[in-house]
């Protein structure tokens, strides 16, 4: 099968400049900062260095226990290190497979040492209709 069209790359769909959150803040920041803004994934950051990624699985896991008080509990507590990212220029292919295989609900984009953006699964969603749309109708 020849393909005479070439693969986007991450840079195409990523939301760029994701909001993002120190390590050392309380849960109850995340929690009021993704409420607001209506996402699932914040980047953790420690002296402007990727560090980590908080989700609101990780947040409903550590709030579900009794005594955490989320007033108290800072995000360096809840959140997985070494998350799974990739740069800009990646093809896409690449970084939804990886995701798939890995379940991941996110790819952190970085370039240069730099967060930059974030791919999350609606980002893909929205990729996948486009792709569709455009690349099967014509």
């Amino acid at each position: 099968m020849t393909m005479n069209k070439s693969i986007p790359v991450v840079q195409k769909y990523m939301t760029y400049t994701p909001k993002s959150i120190g390590f050392d803040r309380p849960i109850s920041n995340a929690m009021k900062l993704m409420h607001e803004m209506e996402i699932r994934h914040l980047p953790v950051l420690k002296g402007g260095e990727l560090v980590g990624i908080l989700t609101d699985r990780d947040i409903k896991l550590v709030t579900s226990f009794e005594e955490v008080d989320p007033e108290k509990i800072t995000v360096e507590e809840a959140c997985s290190f070494n998350p799974y990212f990739t740069s800009p220029e990646t093809p896409l292919n690449e970084v939804v497979s990886n995701m798939a295989r890995k379940k991941y609900g996110c790819a952190i984009v970085v370039d240069n040492g730099k967060l930059v953006g974030i791919l999350t699964e609606t980002d893909v969603y929205k990729a996948f209709a486009e792709l569709l749309e455009t690349r099967l109708t014509h």
